[in-house]
């Protein structure tokens, strides 16, 4: 059985992911300069994803 959601997340799922971005964007701001570029790119990436997968469940304008 399958536990992903169908569509783009709820209002208290969107504030779950923002509950949880904000303290570890703080983890990554207390890393070394050189590790936080590759910290970043992972969370755009992962934030990117779940945009794009937004999109590809909404109807076409």
């Amino acid at each position: 059985m399958s536990t992903e959601q169908i569509g783009p997340p709820s209002r208290g799922q969107n504030e779950a992911l923002d509950d949880a971005l904000v303290p570890r964007l703080r983890v990554i701001e207390e890393q070394p300069l050189d590790q936080r570029a590759t910290a970043y790119a992972q969370v755009h990436d992962q934030l990117k994803s779940r945009l794009e997968g937004s999109d590809s469940t909404g109807t076409n304008a």
